[in-house]
């Protein structure tokens, strides 16, 4: 182990290098104008993914100009004060009353109160499906029966059929945590998959239905339902390896997928695995899903990238000694 786990840091960047939740190259430049109170390039790119149809990218950048939001409001204050029938401002102005209201004490109530803000960014931009994720979410908080989250999820799929995010806000409120099952959900998710296109992040839907099955295990201890699940939940993982594998080292794109991949492929003790996913992954740690079982969950990532390099180190055969030494006992 002393041998062979420095060896195993090669292609892993320093601790310092890695960072949590790192935007990328169009969005970190709109944070840093957010942050010196300039809504304009923010603004910009949001625009700019509704007229390209971009979904995915914005609801990634919604979510996170949302939560900048939350800590800085002035040049969100100015957006609005400036467009106040802003389509994209109104969806900002959504996901963060939202997010605000999933953290209120009986959460169902403040949500409802989001209700109208909801409705007015679906109305602003009508084939945007990043609303209708929003109010799957909403859904899930408010106890919304299966008839209501039925029917938002046909119109979230009249709008974008393969869209992560709505697919990923279902696949919650169908999970066994909330008003479905563990079998329910992979099934959902599974079905998802194998309707994908080829690179698809919908290709790790199941390894997220895997995860919440082991996170479930973690605070039920549901032994004999992740021993019937186990089958699954290792095809997950071999599905989402090879989705992995399609992008470039260090790509930005596939950070959280790798990141929860990565989770699962160390629970089920597949560490060779584990420590190329790290690899892959090189310094976009993302928050979720280490923040399910720590408060630090930078701290979190390092800490299992060491371990995950010595579990590795443990399984390595020490060196063969050369012919003549082995003859010789030197």
């Amino acid at each position: 182990m002393i041998r062979h786990t420095p060896l195993l840091a090669a292609g892993l960047p320093p601790d310092d290098d890695v960072l949590l939740d790192a935007p990328d190259e169009r969005l970190g430049p709109a944070l840093a104008a957010a942050g010196r109170g300039e809504h304009r390039p923010a603004a910009a790119l949001l625009a700019a993914t509704r007229e390209a149809a971009e979904w995915e990218s914005r609801d990634r950048y919604a979510i996170c100009l949302a939560v900048f939001a939350r800590h800085r409001s002035d040049w969100f204050s100015q957006w609005l004060a400036a467009s106040p029938h802003d389509p994209d401002a109104a969806l900002i102005r959504a996901e963060r009353a939202v997010r605000a209201a999933w953290e209120r004490p009986g959460r169902a109530e403040p949500l409802r109160e989001t209700t109208p803000l909801i409705e007015a960014a679906a109305k602003a931009s009508p084939g945007d499906p990043v609303p209708w994720r929003l109010a799957l979410d909403h859904a899930r908080g408010t106890r919304a029966p299966r008839g209501d989250f039925d029917a938002l999820w046909a119109e979230a799929v009249q709008r974008s059929s393969h869209h992560y995010g709505c697919h990923v806000a279902a696949l919650q409120y169908l999970s066994a945590r909330w008003y479905g099952s563990h079998h329910e959900s992979f099934d959902f998710a599974e079905q998802a998959a194998e309707q994908a296109l080829p690179g698809s992040l919908l290709q790790a839907l199941p390894v997220r239905a895997a995860l919440a099955a082991l996170l479930a295990e973690e605070r039920q201890r549901e032994g004999g339902t992740l021993v019937a699940l186990s089958g699954r939940i290792d095809k997950a993982a071999d599905l989402a390896v090879a989705l992995s594998a399609r992008y470039v080292p260090g790509d930005p794109w596939p950070a959280e997928v790798r990141n929860l991949l990565t989770y699962v492929l160390i629970v089920r003790g597949r560490w060779a695995e584990a420590l190329e996913q790290f690899r892959l992954i090189g310094p976009y740690a993302t928050t979720f899903p280490w923040s399910h079982v720590s408060d630090d969950p930078l701290g979190q990532f390092l800490e299992l990238r060491d371990g995950v390099r010595i579990q590795v180190a443990s399984t390595m055969p020490l060196r063969r000694r050369s012919g003549r030494a082995a003859a010789t006992g030197h």
